[in-house]
């Protein structure tokens, strides 16, 4: 399965939760589609669903009411492919502006209308940064314009050099500047149809006055993934989803935990699914990570090879992601933006969460709970001030470590005085956490004789 039926299947899961627009249609009816404001990803199921409803309900137009300053390249190729794939005509009405992504949209339209004082062109793909993007993207974008304007019988020229600003048309435009067409030079030169009085002209001109309007509007299903989808949103899911499994993999079994994560992972996922930007080699790379997790968690508890697979698997393809088909040096720093985000969420709440465990008996052992200053040093035992002054028997030869017997506690101790044979009666002058000092009760019964 490729990206663009990924985007398809997406579509159809956004139509069937939306239901139809308004019905089965009495007449004659026209769906007019707004495409307002920066086209990002969550636009193009939108525009697909109006598309679609459309064909459902018979109607004798789709127009695509274009406002917009540009946006995301690959949203408007999957909107240009619900254009030219569309059964029912498809005509762009140009309000204000259609710039970049606009002009792509316009130009797959079957006809072109604008309104007084429109304009439409400057289509040249840039960086986050505001710079021309590098030759393969603008490449891509020329070769693009030129095949919609082979397609409606138009010069491909004309739409080239609206994205190079290196090609000069005689009496159009000169090198070194883009072209951007006002409504009537869009007309002189056959890119658009005609100029019309906003929608109710248009309708005059295609002589569909007395047709339904239905005016297409987002739905929850739309709004729903675009918020899941948000740069603002997205780092918080992954961020859950990540903690989630972190934690999986530092305990037994599979919990509240591991279940969280896998949902916000899910909701990421599925929402860059339907809004075209995650693809089967996403969901190949998930699923491989989700195998090395359950590896790490069922097979061989703890964190190793495994787990490190499953965190560097996932974390690919969270990035790749939030790429999309045709990703500019832009949309690569907005996806490590986001990745960055998640990462610095991921730390401080885990930094918090350590800090502030509860210092119950559950949880020692798991982290230290007290620390120690370079001048004391590192204790590994426990002092036992008591012993000192006790006195016992030595139950082995002190060479000079070996053990005694005080009461019922047998003790590992070191004498102070060298050898001292086993049965001697001794006393502890010392006790230095886990290593006990102990000297001779009665000098006589001991011999400073090194090893035997």
């Amino acid at each position: 399965m490729t990206r663009r039926m990924a985007a398809f299947a997406a579509v159809c899961v956004v139509v069937v939760a939306a239901g139809p627009a308004g019905g089965q249609a009495t007449g004659e009816v026209v769906v007019r589609v707004p495409v307002e404001g920066v086209i990002e990803l969550g636009v193009a199921p939108f525009v697909s669903r109006g598309i679609s409803e459309a064909a459902e309900l018979g109607a004798r137009a789709v127009v695509l009411d274009i406002e917009t300053p540009g946006g995301r390249v690959d949203a408007a190729q999957q909107i240009v492919r619900a254009i030219i794939g569309s059964d029912v005509p498809v005509y762009a009405l140009v309000n204000a502006h259609a710039w970049s992504a606009g002009a792509m949209i316009a130009l797959a339209a079957d006809s072109i209308f604008m309104t007084p004082g429109s304009s439409i062109g400057a289509a040249t793909p840039v960086s986050g940064a505001g710079q021309k993007a590098p030759e393969k993207i603008v490449s891509a974008m020329r070769g693009e314009f030129r095949a919609l304007a082979e397609r409606r019988g138009l010069d491909p020229h004309l739409a080239a050099s609206m994205v190079d600003e290196e090609i000069a048309i005689e009496g159009v435009v000169d090198e070194g500047k883009l072209l951007t067409l006002t409504a009537n030079e869009a007309v002189t030169l056959g890119v658009a149809s005609g100029v019309v009085d906003g929608f109710t002209g248009l309708l005059e001109e295609l002589a569909l006055s007395d047709a339904e309007t239905i005016n297409l509007r987002v739905n929850w299903a739309e709004q729903l993934v675009r918020f899941l989808s948000h740069p603002v949103v997205a780092p918080f899911l992954l961020s859950i989803g990540m903690l989630g499994l972190i934690i999986e993999i530092k305990t037994p079994a599979f919990g509240m935990a591991g279940a969280t994560g896998v949902l916000a992972l899910a909701a990421f996922f599925g929402s860059h699914l339907l809004v075209g930007l995650a693809g089967m080699e996403e969901f190949i790379l998930l699923g491989a990570g989700m195998v090395a997790l359950a590896l790490e968690i069922f097979v061989v508890p703890g964190f190793g090879i495994a787990g490190g697979m499953a965190i560097l698997l996932i974390g690919s393809a969270t990035f790749l992601a939030l790429l999309g088909s045709l990703p500019t040096w832009g949309d690569v720093a907005r996806a490590s933006g986001i990745l960055a985000v998640a990462a610095a969420i991921i730390a401080v709440t885990i930094y918090w969460f350590v800090r502030h465990l509860p210092s119950g008996s559950r949880f020692r052992g798991v982290f230290l709970m007290a620390s120690t200053s370079r001048s004391a040093g590192y204790i590994s035992g426990a002092e036992r001030d008591d012993l000192v002054g006790s006195s016992g028997m030595a139950m082995t030869d002190l060479r000079p470590a070996g053990t005694m017997q005080i009461g019922d506690e047998r003790l590992d101790v070191v004498s102070d005085v060298g050898f001292v044979a086993k049965g001697t009666p001794v006393r502890v002058i010392r006790s230095e956490s886990y290593r006990h000092v102990v000297e001779p009760i009665d000098d006589g019964t001991s011999t400073d004789t090194g090893a035997n």
